[in-house]
């Protein structure tokens, strides 16, 4: 639907830029000019047809003032009509401001009904789609998890039941699992920390439930979960942040516990309503401040590991994720960058 179909189109100050033509000529006019010719009879009554043949004849002053008794009474009659007429144009001036000012109202009423209406779709169909990735997610998950083979299976005796084992002094007792899991690959994890474009996003997928497998990388990654949909609910979203990027050094002396002005180049996000909105949630919800500093805790660890291994290529990848960029904006309200 264009802009053009919609009534909102319509400018509502036509009203004011075309005003009504008034007669020259109206009822007050007709009065005035009646009540005059009137006065004119009555004075050519009184002083030419009342006078008298033997009558002195009259000064200049006495021709003068009567000249004055004539006109005034018509000046004032064309006064109080002008006064009159002026009243009745300001009154109907008023009532066209009125007119143009609901006019306007009414605009801007319908155009924020259409405005509401047309990203109320998107809004919707963005909402459908990351709920539709997180069922993929939990499925895909739960179909890995399900899909083992080196559970006994009850009932079947196996071929190396009774036989030698020979590797097992290679495990001690008590090592961890993820010990004994390959490290997650720089790219992998970056590719998780960014999580999948839409629900197509095979690869954004198959990187995440990598990464879920790493126990460390699946803490920063919850915990970024967590509070991309806590700033989601303000109407905060990561896509729509545009910081300025820090270079790999910054980053990398912050890993290194460097704190003040030397790393404040982090704290790049210049968007002023979501640093307002961000803060004052921080402020007012304690959950929401929970989390924020939960995933500060654990993005700062994950770091201060991943600096050691990485090129500066991958840091700069990092810094463009969508946990990076959360990471900024509540680095920048909590004072992580002071």
């Amino acid at each position: 639907m264009t802009r053009s179909s919609s009534p909102a189109a319509t400018p509502p100050t036509s009203a004011l830029d075309t005003p009504p033509e008034r007669p020259v000529f109206g009822l007050i006019e007709a009065a005035a000019l009646g009540l005059s010719a009137m006065w004119f009879l009555a004075v050519v009554a009184i002083f030419v047809l009342g006078g008298t043949p033997d009558a002195p004849a009259a000064g200049w002053s006495d021709i003068l003032l009567r000249i004055v008794a004539m006109i005034l009474p018509v000046l004032l009659i064309w006064v109080g009509a002008i006064a009159l007429r002026s009243a009745q144009v300001m009154r109907d001036e008023s009532q066209r401001l009125h007119a143009a000012i609901d006019g306007m109202r009414n605009a801007y009423i319908a155009h924020a009904q259409q405005a509401a209406s047309v990203a109320e779709p998107s809004v919707t169909r963005k909402l459908d789609e990351i709920a539709a990735a997180t069922r993929k997610t939990e499925t895909a998950l739960a179909t890995f998890h399900t899909s083992r083979r080196d559970r006994p299976m009850p009932g079947i005796a196996t071929a190396a039941a009774g036989g030698e084992v020979t590797d097992q002094g290679l495990l001690a007792l008590g090592t961890p699992a993820e010990d004994l899991a390959a490290p997650l690959p720089s790219g992998q994890l970056i590719r998780a920390l960014n999580f999948p474009e839409t629900a197509e996003d095979e690869e954004g997928f198959a990187a995440l439930r990598l990464a879920l497998q790493d126990r460390k990388a699946a803490q920063v990654i919850q915990a970024a979960q967590d509070v991309l949909t806590l700033l989601s609910q303000d109407g905060i979203y990561m896509d729509d942040l545009r910081p300025d990027m820090a270079r790999p050094e910054i980053w990398r002396q912050f890993a290194q516990g460097t704190r003040g002005r030397a790393v404040a180049a982090l704290g790049g996000i210049r968007d002023r309503s979501s640093l307002a909105l961000t803060s004052a949630r921080m402020k007012q919800d304690p959950i929401f401040r929970d989390a924020a500093h939960h995933f500060l805790r654990r993005f700062d660890q994950m770091l201060a590991e991943f600096e050691e291994e990485a090129s500066d290529t991958d840091i700069s990848s990092l810094g463009e994720t969508r946990t990076a960029r959360a990471f900024m904006l509540l680095g920048r309200v909590a004072g992580t960058f002071d």
